[in-house]
Parts: structure tokens; sequence; C-alpha cells
């Protein structure tokens, strides 16, 4: 019975509810590894702290342990979102269900990328891993050939399907939150290249880069850095091919939930044949084009309608300013002579613009750069460049409109992450469908983080979270060696070692158990 009490516990990232037994545990750990790292408290050896050990190994009898136990809280929160449901209700690929659902693939791929896998081969591992299926309750789960073998099986529909099913889960998560979080949203849309070494894959191609693959196109949420959509598409199609589409069901899944809707992109996504439609529903901020039109009435306004562009710092400086370090690059550059552009000053403007697809009249703000050209200790001629943005929005000022089209920058973040960190756009199959799906598939393992970080408690563990390189939240959050007992009434993940962020879990778990959503 003591074991239920609860016991409010705070730290300095929050107050977090945690049972008494668990609490007493986390007490006594942090105060030891406290000690333990406590610079005044320095072991007395003659020697490095790295020596040798008299080191056996041995198997043990009864004891069964996995190194990702958070995986269990993972499959708690899609349980409790009602995921697998969803996503049973929403595809049907399988005639027969011998054994596996369609929800047992789709969440045995998601669980391969947040235990730590980079491709279909890696679910061989879990799959002789009889702790980690017990941890899971389930009885087997597929092998790498049948998981290949069911990406096969996806036609176009059934992908968008699924993308829908995963969303039916994130619109229960964005429930949760607060008004304050549904103020505002944000759509960020952008392409990239998803190479591939394979030379028979069906709609691969060459991109404008030379390189092979496909050219998926991605759009994501800039508030939480969830991917809303993901589609698959040759190499060699540009960023805006199709877009449009994508970026109306981002709109009509997000606009339900939020107060206001904003679209962002880069130049490829000023489609300004759907300005007028789009303007009606949402606000929107795009690159434009510097299009020989446009820079002539650039270079038309009037010097006294030009104001220098004062950028805010990157980041604060919260204690001594330290000396900025030799520029190596740069010297490296002037004693080789190579061709060197450098940015003496910015300068904004703004005036009224109607595209050609237009009804409307939009706003049109643009930024002067101007460049100095040198070669080596040489300077060559100076140089203006111009960098247009199209809004429908009356309120903002210049430099805000410009630095909102600036953060879009943060979206390259995700695409990254997505690439190297959840490996998600590897290509693991032999088709362009097939591998759309596994693009979603491990997408979700993206996503699932995201909604982690939201349920969280903690205002600030929930900011870290969203901000979190996907591999560093699996050593905080999955990699958690914990020993597998089951009981009687329950299954039990006794948590093999301390670390600092025990407490946000335990109390993020905590309340996703006590979520009851339809």
């Amino acid at each position: 019975m003591m074991g239920r009490i609860q016991v409010p516990i705070t730290t300095e990232r929050g107050t977090f509810q945690v049972n008494k037994r668990n609490h007493k545990i986390l007490t006594e750990d942090k105060r030891n590894l406290e000690a333990r790292l406590d610079r005044t408290n320095f072991p007395h050896e003659p020697g490095p702290l790295f020596q040798e050990s008299n080191i056996t190994y041995e198997i043990a009898e009864r004891t069964r342990a996995i190194g990702y136990g958070g995986i269990g809280a993972i499959h708690k929160l899609s349980c409790r979102l009602g995921l697998n449901r969803a996503i049973d209700r929403k595809i049907e690929l399988l005639k027969l269900h011998a054994p596996y659902h369609e929800s047992d693939h789709v969440l045995n791929i998601a669980y391969n990328v947040l235990s730590g896998g980079t491709c279909l081969e890696d679910i061989e591992r879990l799959r002789n891993d009889e702790t980690y299926m017990n941890a899971l309750g389930a009885a087997r789960i597929p092998d790498p050939t049948t998981a290949g073998d069911f990406l096969r099986r996806f036609k176009e529909t059934p992908v968008v399907e699924l993308q829908e099913a995963i969303n039916e889960a994130r619109r229960k998560v964005w429930g949760l939150q607060g008004a304050a979080f549904r103020k505002e949203a944000i759509i960020d849309v952008d392409g990239t290249i998803a190479e591939t070494l394979g030379e028979c894959k069906e709609g691969m191609d060459i991109a404008y880069n030379g390189i092979w693959g496909y050219a998926p196109l991605i759009v994501t949420l800039a508030n939480t850095n969830e991917v809303l959509y993901l589609v698959n598409r040759p190499g060699n199609r540009p960023s805006c091919d199709g877009a449009a589409p994508w970026m109306d069901r981002a709109i009509d899944l997000v606009a339900p939930v939020f107060e206001r809707v904003w679209l962002r992109g880069d130049t490829d996504f000023s489609l300004t044949q759907n300005f007028d439609r789009w303007s009606e529903r949402v606000k929107f901020v795009f690159g434009f084009d510097a299009k020989s039109n446009l820079v002539k009435i650039a270079d038309e306004i009037p010097k006294a309608r030009w104001k220098r562009l004062e950028r805010p710092p990157r980041y604060e400086v919260k204690t001594t300013e330290r000396a900025r370090p030799e520029n190596v690059k740069e010297q490296i550059i002037k004693e080789r002579e190579y061709k060197n552009i450098r940015l003496l000053s910015e300068d904004i403007a703004e005036f009224e613009y109607q595209p050609t697809h237009c009804k409307k009249t939009y706003r049109m703000v643009v930024v002067r750069k101007n460049l100095t050209v040198e070669k080596g200790e040489h300077r060559l001629f100076d140089e203006v460049r111009y960098f247009f943005y199209i809004t429908n929005d009356r309120d903002m000022t210049m430099e805000e409109v410009v630095f909102f089209a600036n953060d879009r920058c943060n979206q390259e973040n995700v695409i990254g992450q997505l690439k190297s960190g959840v490996n998600a756009l590897r290509m693991p199959s032999d088709g362009l469908v097939s591998n759309w799906a596994y693009m979603v598939i491990a997408a979700l393992a993206w996503n699932l983080k995201a909604w982690y970080g939201l349920v969280t408690r903690s205002r600030q563990v929930r900011r870290e979270i969203l901000r979190m390189e996907f591999k560093r939240f699996l050593i905080n959050f999955v990699q958690i060696p914990c020993q597998i007992v089951a009981t009687g009434r329950c299954l039990v993940y006794r948590i093999l070692g301390y670390r600092k962020n025990l407490e946000a879990f335990f109390a993020t778990f905590e309340y996703i158990k006590r979520l009851r959503l339809a």
C-alpha cells in the first residue's frame, strides 16, 4: 500500500508526482551521485582513475533485463492514444492475420527505430530478444523479411490512410494541451533529396545536383517539430511539385485545433495560384524569387524608404563575454586568394505587389544586402543582392516578417534528424511507394518523441524534449536498463540504474497511465 502513495517532489526542472517507494530510492541515489561528482571530493588515488579490475562475466539464471526500458512508456502512450486501433481501422493490407495485424507491423518497425535500430535488419536482434517481447506483451514479432514484405504491400491510398491514422492520435495529444499551445500553428514545407546507392529501385531518378535517389516532400509543425505529412517522389521532381494538396491537408489538420495558422516556405513554395485561396484561411510568409521586375521595383525605391536591418544576437551572454577566437577559415581564404563575399550591411523596405495569378495585392518585403567581393587582401568591387518575402499579414513589422521567414531554417534541422538520426530516408525497399511507407513509419518514431514531450508535466523538460536530437532522446528516455518481471497483476519494469531525468520520467509515465481517451 505504501508504494502507491504519491509524493510531490520539486527539482530544478519542476514539480513531479512520484510514489513514496520510488521517491525514497531516487532521493538516495541522487544524493550518492552528487557526492560522487562533487568537485571538492577527489579520490586520493596515486594513478589514473580508469584502472584494471578483476572482471568476470556470467549468465543470470532468472533475472532478465533489456537496455531500452523506456520503450514501455512509449508503448503505453501509443496504446492510450489508440494508435494501434486507428491503424487497424484505417488500413487493410493483410487477408489473414496469422498472427500479425497491420498495427503490429507498423509498431514493430517504429519501435525498432526507437530502440536504436537503423535498418530493417536490426529487427532481428529484437526478435531474438525474448525479454524485449515479454516487455511489450508480445508472443512474437515479425522478422525483417516479413517486415519488408509488409512494406511492399502498400499502395498510395493505404500510405495516405496510415498518415491519417497517425493524425488521429496526434489530435488527441494536441487536445491535452493548454490554450497557449493552441493559439498558433506554423506549418513549414520543404523538399529534400534522399540518396540511394541502389540501381534497381523503382521510381528513383537523378536530381539536379547529380544525386540518384528520391525527392521527398516534408510538411512539419514548427511548434513541436512533428512531421505532419511526408510524400515520396522521384529524384528529378522539383521541391514544389504536388505540394499544394499536401499543404491543404496540413491546413485541414491543424485549423480545427489552433486559433491561427501560418504557412511558411522558401521561394519554391510561392505557389501564387493558391495565394488568394490560402489567404482566406491562413496567414503565410514565403520567400519569392528575385525576378527582374521585382529587382527593378527595388532599385526604384526612394532612399528615404530604406531602413537599416539590425539582427538580434544569436544568443545572450549570461556571464562575461569571451574573446572571439581567430577566424581560421577566413585566414586561409585570404592566404590562398580565394574569392570571398563579405556582408557589409542590410537594409529593408516594402511595397505592394500583385502576382500574375492573383486577384489581390500582397505585401512584399525586400532585404537589400550590401556585399563586397574580395580576393586575398584586395577588394574587387561592391555588389547588391535582393531577397524578397511575400505575405498577407499586415500586422508584423518588416523586420518581424524577415525574422519569421528566416526561422524556417529550423526545419532543416528536422530534415537532418530524419536523415541521420531517425534514418527514415534510408530507402530500404525496392519501390517508390514501399519506401514511402517506410518513411512514414520511421517518422512515426520521431513523432512519438514529440508526443512524449508534449505529455511531460514540466514545461522546461517538455521544451528540452521537443528540441532534442533523436539520439539524445533515446539515451535519456528510452535506453534505460530495466529488469522485466511478470507478476500476477502487472508487468514490472524495474529500473536498474539512476539518472537525473528519472523524476521527470516517472511523472510522465504516471500521467500516461491516467489518460483515458476515446
